[in-house]
């Protein structure tokens, strides 16, 4: 099955952790995040751009006491030449991955391992939080309006890992997959994964997808061996401290 193309899955990632409020100004698309991370606060060149409006662009992030953030998507690369020409540095460097949705299904899934809930549990925001995503990025999945989930995995009748998916169109995207350490390497990241594709086969969607640092070496070896493909990457530009 061919895969979602890349601008398709920018869009995904758009609506399923979306800002909390977006605005154009000139070529820009400039978002306010509120403390949801990187992915709801960085600026998008949506036209030709002038040096002149980088610094405009800079002053409305810090009008909503936001660094100047800009996210680099595939064509972007005037303006990643011109944001390294004026100082600014590379910021996590990000894959997205999909699959069709049919081959991450692999059967039932195992019971009483993984267990869907909206609003998330609990359990499920302890979780979160020992990894540092707090309410802030919770906000921002209360804010996405589509189909959505979240997802609780356990290991021996114990919380011990969990998962947020929703859908947008026939794409279905997993955000905030966090496993405990003390019940890593057992298998549950792989089962969270099992448990979206099966939610989302049941929401109609034809692939599930996500995004993924560079840099995360386990997880990128997880996706590549549960046969998701990278489609594409991007990353961010800002001006070190």
């Amino acid at each position: 099955m061919t895969l979602p193309a890349l601008p398709q899955l920018y869009e995904v990632v758009e609506a399923t952790w979306p800002a909390a409020r977006r605005q154009r100004l000139g070529p820009w698309t400039i978002r306010e995040g509120r403390g949801g991370g990187s992915r709801v606060s960085a600026a998008t060149v949506e036209a030709a751009f002038t040096p002149a409006d980088i610094t405009e662009a800079a002053k409305a992030m810090a009008a909503l006491g936001q660094p100047a953030l800009f996210m680099i998507r595939q064509g972007d690369t005037a303006l990643d030449a011109a944001l390294a020409a004026l100082g600014y540095a590379v910021k996590d460097p990000v894959r997205l991955y999909a699959a069709p949705v049919a081959s991450l299904i692999d059967g039932p899934l195992p019971a009483a391992t993984t267990f869907e809930a909206w609003p998330p549990l609990g359990a499920q925001t302890g979780i979160w939080a020992r990894h540092g995503i707090g309410p802030e990025r919770i906000a921002v999945m209360g804010r996405a309006n589509l189909p959505k989930t979240t997802i609780l995995g356990r290991v021996a009748e114990s919380p011990a890992g969990t998962v947020y998916v929703a859908l947008h169109g026939q794409i279905a995207m997993l955000h905030a997959l966090e496993v405990e350490p003390a019940f890593r390497r057992k298998g549950l990241a792989r089962k969270l994964i099992r448990a979206s594709a099966h939610w989302a086969a049941r929401m109609g969607a034809a692939h599930l997808s996500l995004v993924v640092t560079q840099a995360n070496v386990g997880a990128n070896a997880l996706y590549s061996s549960l046969d998701m493909s990278p489609v594409g990457q991007y990353h961010y530009r800002i001006l070190p401290d």
